[in-house]
């Protein structure tokens, strides 16, 4: 699937600008694991041209205070398959629309091999959201989701 194909201008669009979305993972039992994410699109840097997005571990309350110890951490370290929804809501109907992403995970770590692509997430996150200008992304895992195909419906344009 080329790049072109994986996300119109319009879903680039709409996922771009949208402020959070779910991410799904699997978890050990074969059931989904759901959890409310924020989010970056990244740009096209996996070595087919495929989108990126980039979601942080960050400072938010967790169950575990070791990042690397979270349910979809370890999901994803096991089966790296990963579904994002993004969806947009209104009482006008016409303007319902979400759009499903596909894709496979990868936790970045702030390793050397990993640290350029690392800072350019947490750079681009601290953009969109304020509430990371005072958060330590530096020294947390990004999950890299290296999208595979997309599925969209509604007033996404």
């Amino acid at each position: 699937m080329s790049r072109e194909s994986i996300l119109t201008n319009a879903e680039r669009h709409f996922l771009a600008d949208a402020r959070q979305a779910t991410l799904a993972t699997l978890d050990p039992d074969g059931l989904p694991r759901l959890v409310p994410i924020c989010f970056v699109l990244g740009r096209a840097d996996d070595v087919r041209g495929r989108p990126l997005l980039y979601t942080p571990v960050d400072e938010k309350p967790k169950v575990s205070p070791d990042p690397r110890n979270l349910a979809r951490v370890r999901d994803l370290l096991v089966l790296p398959t990963a579904v994002v929804l993004v969806d947009q809501w209104d009482e006008d109907w016409s303007r319902l629309a979400w759009l499903r992403i596909y894709g496979r995970a990868e936790i970045l770590e702030p390793q050397p091999h990993e640290l350029e692509e690392h800072g350019r997430a947490v750079v681009a996150l601290r953009a969109k959201y304020e509430q990371y200008k005072s958060q330590r992304l530096e020294s947390r895992p990004i999950i890299r989701i290296t999208l595979d195909r997309a599925r969209g419906w509604g007033a996404i344009d």
